[in-house]
C-alpha cells in the first residue's frame, strides 16, 4: 500500500464502502410475526394477524391443531391453555380444556407480555379464516409459516402425522395457497409426509436442545422420537447435516443455539436459516450480521425498526381490521 498515491488509497476506500453497502442492501430478511403479534395482541387470533399485516411482515407465523371433528384450527396448545382462555361466563379456566382474547393477569405469561392488548370475546380461528382475512386485506405476497403441533410422546392429543398433514393440505389447496405456505415442525415426521404428498411446499425443520425442551437428544442411544428416524449423532451432531439428509429446505433453530459457523454450513448445504423467537433489537442486529435469512419475533414492529436502521428493505404494510 505504501507505493499507492493518496488518490489511489481514497479510491480503494470508496470502492470498498460501495461494495459493502451494495451487499448489505441486497440482503433481505424474512420478517415473521410470531403467532401473529404475540407481544402486541392475543396470540394466534385474527386480531393478531390483522395487526401483523398492518405493521407489515413478510410472513405470518402460526400454529395448527386439528379438532376431533377434523377442523384445522390455529392454536399453539393441543389443550386449551388456562393462562389465555376463559369460559362463556368470563371465568378463567381452572383446567386445560372460549374466549382467548386476553391473558390471565395473575399468570406468569401476563408478566412476559405486559404490553399485549386484550380483545375480549376473541375466539380460536380456523386456518380458513386466517386465509380469508389475508385475502380481504388485498395482500397478495405475504407468506404463511404454519407449524404442525404434534407430540410424539403423546400421540392421543393429535391425529397421526399423515392424517394431520392431509387435513392441513386440504385447506391449503382449497384456498389455493400452496405457493405461499411453508410448513414447519419440531416433529419431523410430518415434514417427511409433506415432502411426499406436497413436494412443492417448502419444509422448515425446527430444532432446540434446551433443558425445557430437547428435540435433538444428542449423545443419547438411538434417534430422538422427534426426528423421524434421523439420529443426530450420525450427522456429527449437526442440525444442518441432518436436515439436508432429510431433504428439508429450511433450518429453524432456537436463536441462542446458532453460530456463524453453523449458519455458513447450512448455506453451503443449500439451506435457509430462520431463527426463533427473537425479541431484543440488539440480538436481532447480531443475527442479521451473522447471516440469518429470517427472524421470527413476537414484536414485528421492533424488527422492522431494526431493519430500517441498518438499511435493509421491509415489507409493505396492508392495514386491515
Amino acid at each position: 500500500m505504501s507505493c499507492l498515491t493518496g488518490f489511489s488509497r481514497l479510491l480503494i476506500v470508496v470502492l470498498m464502502a460501495f461494495f459493502s453497502s451494495s451487499t448489505l442492501n441486497a440482503q433481505e430478511i424474512d420478517l415473521q410475526g410470531h403467532r401473529g403479534t404475540r407481544g402486541l395482541m392475543p396470540e394466534n387470533t385474527l386480531p393478531a394477524f390483522a395487526r401483523a399485516l398492518s405493521i407489515g411482515v413478510t410472513t405470518l407465523e402460526l400454529d395448527l391443531a386439528v379438532t376431533r371433528d377434523n377442523v384445522v384450527v390455529v392454536s399453539h396448545n393441543l389443550r386449551l391453555n388456562r393462562e389465555i382462555t376463559r369460559n362463556q361466563a368470563g371465568k378463567w379456566l381452572r383446567e386445560d380444556g372460549a374466549d382467548v382474547g386476553a391473558i390471565n393477569p395473575a399468570s406468569r405469561y401476563a408478566a412476559r407480555f405486559s404490553s399485549q392488548t386484550a380483545v375480549n370475546g376473541t375466539v380460536i380461528p380456523t386456518l380458513d379464516q386466517v386465509f380469508d382475512l389475508v385475502k380481504r386485506s388485498g395482500n397478495k405476497t405475504v407468506r404463511f409459516n404454519i407449524e404442525t403441533k404434534l407430540y410424539p410422546q403423546e400421540p392421543d392429543l393429535a391425529p397421526a402425522p399423515t392424517e394431520f398433514v392431509e387435513a392441513v393440505l386440504k385447506v391449503i389447496r382449497g384456498q389455493q395457497m400452496s405457493d405461499r405456505v411453508t410448513i414447519q415442525s419440531f416433529d419431523w415426521r410430518t415434514l417427511q409426509v409433506v415432502q411426499k404428498l406436497a413436494p412443492e411446499i417448502p419444509t422448515a425443520y425446527l430444532s432446540v436442545a434446551q433443558s425445557w425442551l430437547d428435540t435433538l437428544q444428542s449423545g443419547k442411544s438411538g434417534a430422538s422420537p422427534w426426528l423421524a428416524g434421523f439420529d443426530i449423532d450420525q450427522f456429527q451432531q449437526s442440525e444442518p447435516r441432518a436436515i439436508k439428509a432429510a431433504a428439508g429446505r429450511i433450518w429453524s433453530p432456537y436463536h441462542k443455539e446458532v453460530t456463524r459457523e453453523k449458519i455458513d454450513l447450512a448455506h453451503q448445504l443449500g439451506l435457509e436459516v430462520v431463527v426463533w423467537t427473537v425479541n431484543e433489537p440488539r440480538r436481532m442486529e447480531e443475527l442479521v450480521a451473522m447471516g440469518v435469512d429470517g427472524i421470527i419475533t413476537d414484536y414485528p414492529d421492533r424488527l422492522r425498526a431494526v431493519l430500517q436502521k441498518i438499511g435493509l428493505s421491509v415489507p409493505k404494510a396492508t392495514p386491515i381490521k
